[in-house]
């Protein structure tokens, strides 16, 4: 029976995760992997236009199939002078220009599914204020086409290299020895790095019972506070590179119009090694924590927060009157958006239920609505809203003080386990 738990497939007891593997390719074969990240672009800008011209001239929907079905007429198309019209598909292996049509069908799937909102909102008038109809999928430059996708075939894992169809044996650093059963290899460029991300099944990673159950609000001033009246520390890894980061910037943004210099190549790299050490720090953090919580707690509790809606920047404010624009708050807002996104909310929420499903432990999602107004003990709620300065939670009816983010890990927990009676599952 296939179940679906937290936001991993698994089959009884089998499941899929992805490993990242660093590649070091030689200059012959870098060359050859950005002519062949070059050729997909240019697949997918034709595969764009073509879905767009059929609709313009004939009001047709071009199909997934009718797309995959062209590229092997595309690759033995020829001229008059009997050459080939496209000997570049030549150097691409087939699953990989496959994969492109797939990558089309899902940007058009998703431009759907935003005009489907798009049009229920207006009709429900629940449009924001100068709110337009989502635009169509956009054409790609060769900067932002940096992905090829294997998948089943085509590659094979090696000791200490990867083996890709067409481009040859590249040289890995193979971290950990996967004797699982490989499902996709992604090659993906980071600025001037190469990886390979390998899918691949694994069997349930069973742990100790755990009858101990934990409760998790995040915040900025400490990253987590738990039900047990612990608290994990805000590392605030942007903040602490932001100078390093905006000097690095502020030197790019002199070179930048000086294309293809020396100095324009080497500012563009050291903001992209300042933004990926701040991300993969970010990265390593959750995983640490993710782990330690899975391995002592059998039920975990979160908050489902929308952090793209508590992250939005607040809408301009005008006077009916005299029509200036009024003081919004912005400023203050920016900075809180900025500490909300160097903490990654919803990135730790993904890996900690991944990890938790793995492990079979139950991980339960709760509204966050009222979980830092309402009294954990009595469950009272003053008519007052406690504002985010007020960091310390006293209950005027029965006394109840503590730390207000323990107070709403508390509630999180106390939510979740009235959930876990209703859904059925082992309390």
């Amino acid at each position: 029976m296939q179940v679906r738990l937290n936001t991993m497939w698994y089959n009884d007891s089998m499941f899929r995760i992805c490993s990242k593997l660093r590649l070091y390719p030689t200059k012959s074969q870098e060359t050859h992997l950005r002519q062949t990240l070059s050729v997909c672009c240019d697949v997918y800008n034709s595969l764009l236009g073509w879905r767009e011209f059929a609709w313009d001239t004939e009001q047709k929907s071009v199909s997934r199939y009718e797309q995959q079905a062209a590229l092997p007429i595309w690759k033995k198309a020829i001229d008059a002078n009997g050459d080939l019209l496209h000997p570049e598909l030549k150097g691409v292996y087939s699953q990989v220009l496959q994969d492109i049509v797939h990558r089309v069908d899902l940007a058009y799937s998703a431009f759907f599914d935003r005009l489907q909102d798009y049009n229920e909102r207006k009709a429900q008038g629940r449009l924001k204020e100068g709110e337009g109809a989502p635009g169509k999928p956009r054409k790609k430059g060769r900067g932002h086409y940096d992905s090829l996708s294997y998948t089943q075939l085509g590659f094979t894992l090696n000791e200490n290299s990867v083996t890709l169809a067409k481009i040859g044996t590249i040289k890995a650093v193979v971290h950990r020895q996967i004797d699982d059963k490989l499902k996709t290899c992604i090659i993906r460029r980071y600025g001037s790095k190469w990886f390979a991300c390998l899918a691949y099944e694994v069997d349930a990673e069973l742990l100790a019972e755990s009858t101990k159950e934990i409760g998790i609000d995040v915040g900025i001033e400490k990253f987590a506070a738990l039900s047990n009246g612990e608290f994990i520390d805000n590392p605030r890894f942007f903040r602490t590179d932001q100078k390093a980061l905006a000097k690095a910037q502020r030197k790019f943004d002199k070179a930048k119009n000086k294309h293809r210099s020396q100095a324009r190549r080497k500012a563009k790299k050291t903001v992209s090694r300042i933004n990926e050490r701040i991300r993969n720090r970010r990265h390593n953090f959750h995983h640490q924590n993710a782990r330690k919580l899975v391995n002592e707690y059998g039920v975990i509790a979160v908050e489902k927060l929308n952090v793209s809606n508590m992250s939005a920047s607040p809408g301009p404010k005008q006077d009916v009157e005299t029509g200036q624009y009024l003081p919004n708050g912005h400023a203050a807002k920016a900075g809180l958006n900025k500490s909300i996104l160097d903490a990654g909310w919803y990135s730790f929420r993904m890996i900690l239920s991944q990890k938790a499903a793995r492990a079979r432990r139950v991980f339960v999602e709760v509204n966050p609505a009222y979980t830092s107004q309402d009294c954990s003990q009595c469950g009272f709620r003053p008519e007052k809203k406690k504002k985010l300065s007020d960091r310390w939670h006293f209950c005027p009816k029965c006394g109840c003080s503590l730390d207000r983010d323990t107070n709403a890990a508390h509630n999180i927990i106390q939510n979740a386990m009235g959930q876990h009676s209703v859904a059925g599952m082992p309390a």
